[in-house]
């Protein structure tokens, strides 16, 4: 593997071949979400005499899909360059050896697999469930995480509703009807990035069915969907998070006691809708949680209320689910169980879902949105985490 610090030969000006260097520094790999001069995918640089320069960089895989993207910003920063008269950029692929050092280094020198985010990680980590389906919790997790990574913070989130995977769909990560698939490097997967925020999800991982179609479906039983959300949180390389989300399925079944099983350290936000019926089965996925160790965190009401053109709110769900299941859940907690949000009902937050485009980005001033960014903003204000050490807070 090329050493980043290694005298290019072959140059007229080896000085001029360091700035280029220098000036690579601030290429980032989309993927990794690292400078390509720390990851040792820069190779031999060298500048002739006329000031023609002759970059050589190493791709992680044959067929990359960042490729075109880091080619085009090597090329680009090394034009910049003051002293370049023109770029010839020389594409390769990495070794074998290359690649196994390489995830060995973003594992920080460990070859064996495990989960990076457990105990004594400062990783917020938020597992987002509900008693049922069809509360809108995928949709609010989706807005959720791209609402924290605009406000800075390094998120990742992993779609963990393996049967009714949602995810890809409602961030845009979809091309011909089927998720965009992640990258794989050796053993370490590189998860897509969509809008700042970097997922997985088994929809990456399926292939389109031979009759032509474009519908998937996933029928597995309990060991094999702990084996995958396990997979998800050893092989997956999301790097140094600020918050990593869960969007789990609905219900208290195996994905559920799997997520207590490998993170029991979690905090759950429990999603429901005002209805107080939906409430009661809210509070179920909410127990279940603390039974297997974690901590309900707070309590998210969505389709809170249709509001009116005349100022009116039509309540088509009811009202008063969301406090009702926060006090409910707030027995038995040293802390109360605050209700975070109330999301209002949202054509433009549905219409968005359809389109890949978080409402959160497009029409932030929509009341959906402006309670998700609301919600947002509370859950990065708190102190614990990557973003608390960083800013030189208490992390206790």
């Amino acid at each position: 593997m090329a050493d980043a610090g290694a005298a290019d030969t072959g140059a007229a000006d080896t000085g001029l071949a360091e700035r280029i260097r220098t000036a690579l520094a601030r290429v980032i790999d989309p993927e990794i979400r690292k400078p390509i001069t720390e990851l040792d995918m820069v190779g031999p640089i060298t500048v002739d005499d006329t000031g023609a320069a002759d970059v050589t960089i190493k791709l992680t895989i044959v067929g990359c899909p960042a490729a075109a993207s880091i080619e085009r910003d090597v090329r680009e920063a090394t034009a910049a360059t003051p002293g370049v008269t023109s770029v010839a950029v020389d594409v390769q692929v990495m070794t074998t050896a290359e690649r196994q050092a390489l995830t060995e280094r973003l594992r920080d020198g460990r070859s064996a697999r495990g989960i990076p985010f457990g105990p004594d990680s400062l990783t917020r980590v938020y597992a987002v469930t509900s008693g049922k389906g069809g509360v809108g919790k995928s949709t609010v997790t989706a807005n959720l995480a791209v609402a924290l990574a605009a406000s800075g913070l390094r998120v990742g989130l992993v779609d963990a509703d393996v049967h009714g995977f949602s995810i890809p769909g409602l961030l845009g990560l979809v091309e011909n009807g089927l998720a965009v698939k992640p990258t794989q490097v050796g053993d370490m997967i590189l998860p897509p990035v969509a809008h700042g925020v970097k997922v997985v999800s088994i929809g990456m991982f399926i292939d389109a069915p031979t009759d032509g179609t474009t519908a998937v479906a996933v029928a597995w039983r309990g060991p094999m969907l702990h084996r995958t959300i396990q997979q998800f949180l050893t092989d997956v390389f999301f790097g140094d998070l600020d918050v990593l989300l869960l969007d789990l399925p609905p219900g208290t079944g195996d994905v559920a006691i799997s997520i207590g099983q490998l993170l029991p350290h979690a905090e759950v936000l429990v999603v429901t809708t005002p209805q107080p019926a939906a409430a009661e089965v809210a509070e179920r996925s909410g127990v279940v949680a603390r039974q297997t160790g974690q901590r309900v965190h707070g309590v998210i009401e969505n389709m809170a209320g249709l509001p009116q053109p005349d100022g009116s709110v039509l309540q088509l769900f009811g009202s008063g689910g969301g406090e009702a299941l926060a006090a409910r859940l707030s027995i038995g907690q040293d802390a109360p169980v605050p209700l975070l949000a109330s999301v209002p009902l949202s054509v433009p937050l549905r219409e968005g879902g359809d389109a890949g485009l978080p409402i959160v980005l497009s029409d932030p001033t929509d009341p959906a949105a402006a309670e998700i960014l609301r919600l947002a903003g509370r859950l990065a204000a708190r102190p614990r985490g990557l973003a608390g050490r960083r800013l030189g807070v208490s992390t206790s």
